[in-house]
């Protein structure tokens, strides 16, 4: 350890000490927090046709259930994590936890259109701060690399299959109860998350950037994310050459270029380069952002597949997708943990994208007539068991070498990969998807003579749909794969640092934990 580490060291405060001895304790709260923000990802999807019906929702302005929370998380994130490092990240934990829960009371109690697309958005707004101020936590409070390791394995899990999770909560909810559920579930989540959270956690000292915000790097990152996310949600509805979608394509582009421009420039940027552009931090936010284009647009196809061809409940719908959460669980908390202290992270993240794109390879085969258990089941394994094994890698080194001043928008940028990957993935597999589809039908309905045969030919269709946009998925997660393994090339952890040492900037022979300041 340096002299400068040494003398940091010992003359720190006693709330870095108790900042460590609670920070299993706090693990608990911080994990419950993320699994309620990545489950209302998904839930509502069940819930919609039910609150669709009740609120007299257009099917024209339906999907802004789902897009209302989408462009606000996404168009906030790196404001929400900026705003960890200047505030303190417990503190943004907290707010975003109370204020998420207020959001979903707003939602279930909704009466009109209006009134749940405003929750919609404000539980956007508020998963945008809780988000990366939870994952900014864990970088600070963990800081062995061994006790890292397990700590992003657990993380990297919840993250990973709670959006399968919300499948099976969110049909067990609206069948057995009713949609408003799926909004107030929430807020004994985010109120036993918030309490722990307020007594436990110590946030360690020394690690906020108390620099002057960014203006106008806050209004180009939101405007430019949101209309990146937008563009790819109408081009799903409404085509990919709209003059208006082409417009809002244009737009994000123009808007991004001056946001980086700008932040290139002033003194104090909401987004440092110096986090982007440091290899190993831009592989994992490249390469995830495109695991999840993969995986987005799978949840979606295989849902409408168990329950439209294959007639399976909602409740039975989510329970197909149990076994992916057990493949998650196991990848991430049994191969990544127990291999990341001994290899390095790219040879846990190239081939779990590969194991996972050869779990997609199965759901190629998909017919009218497949089994789940030979086909659907062992795709689910080992999807989960790579994406669980990748995932528990990414989340960690997100933070590689990171500042602390830095830590909360670094995480940010894992969420913004995450929900802008997820709105591209959507759109663009489901066009491909509806493509396919269309074509299908058009060159088979033809010899289709009566009604039960004609309606073959669209289940037929359909499947060909999905299959053909599976194989598009299949490439995209041999590409993040090679990213992974291009790009990356930090060593294994060096198992000799101790708690508060760790390699700075331009470190490319060994994965040390952040220099954070006790």
């Amino acid at each position: 350890m340096s002299e400068t580490a040494k003398s940091t060291a010992s003359t720190a405060p006693s709330d870095s000490h108790e900042a460590h001895s609670n920070r299993w304790k706090a693990l608990t709260f911080i994990a419950l927090a993320q699994l309620m923000v990545v489950l209302d990802a998904t839930i509502v999807n069940i819930a919609l046709p039910s609150a669709q019906q009740d609120l007299g929702i257009s099917d024209g302005n339906r999907q802004w259930v789902i897009t209302a929370y989408a462009l606000a998380f996404g168009g906030l994130l790196l404001f929400g994590g900026r705003i960890a490092d200047l505030w303190g990240r417990k503190r943004t934990f907290v707010t975003g936890l109370i204020g998420f829960a207020g959001a979903s009371a707003l939602g279930g109690a909704a009466t009109t259109e209006a009134m749940m697309l405003g929750a919609r958005a404000l539980q956007g707004a508020f998963g945008a701060l809780l988000a990366p101020a939870a994952l900014s936590l864990l970088a600070v409070m963990f800081t062995d690399a061994k006790e890292r390791a397990k700590a992003f394995g657990i993380y990297g899990a919840i993250a990973g299959g709670g959006g399968a999770v919300g499948f099976i909560l969110g049909g067990v909810l609206t069948e057995y109860m009713d949609w408003r559920w799926t909004f107030f579930v929430n807020i004994p989540f985010a109120i036993i998350a918030a309490a722990g959270a307020y007594f436990v956690i110590r946030e360690p000292a020394g690690g906020r950037n108390r620099s002057p915000l960014d203006i106008p790097g806050v209004i180009l990152s939101i405007l430019g994310l949101v209309t990146l996310v937008y563009a790819f949600t109408r081009a799903e509805s409404d085509g990919w050459g709209d003059s208006v979608t082409v417009g809002l394509f244009v737009a994000s582009v123009v808007l991004l270029a001056a946001f980086v421009f700008t932040e290139s420039k002033v003194k104090a940027p909401l987004l440092p380069l110096r986090v982007l552009t440091e290899r190993n931090r831009g592989g994992v936010y490249l390469s995830l952002g495109l695991a999840i284009i993969a995986m987005f647009g799978l949840f979606l196809f295989l849902t409408y597949y168990l329950q439209i061809v294959k007639g399976f409940s909602p409740v039975k719908t989510g329970f197909a997708f149990l076994p992916m959460i057990g493949g998650m669980i196991v990848g991430s908390t049994q191969i990544g943990t127990r291999l990341m202290t001994r290899v390095p992270p790219r040879l846990l993240m190239a081939p779990g994208f590969l194991v996972a794109a050869s779990g997609m390879l199965f759901l190629t085969q998909l017919d009218l007539d497949t089994s789940y258990a030979s086909t659907v089941l062992p795709a689910m394994v080992l999807l989960g068991l790579g994406m669980g094994t990748a995932f528990m890698p990414a989340m960690s080194l997100a933070t590689y070498g990171v500042e602390p001043r830095d830590a909360g928008v670094a995480s940010a940028m894992v969420n913004t990969s995450q929900q802008v990957g997820g709105a591209i993935g959507t759109a663009l597999l489901n066009t491909i998807a509806a493509s396919a589809t269309t074509s299908y039908i058009k060159d088979h309905i033809g010899s289709a003579t009566s009604q039960s045969q004609q309606q073959l030919v669209q289940l037929q269709g359909q499947v060909h749909g999905y299959t053909n946009a599976i194989w598009f998925a299949v490439g995209i997660l041999v590409v993040a794969a090679t990213v992974a393994a291009t790009l990356i090339n930090t060593g294994r952890p060096d198992m000799s640092a101790t708690s508060g040492s760790g390699a700075g900037e331009g470190a490319e022979d060994e994965f040390r934990v952040p220099v954070v300041a006790h």
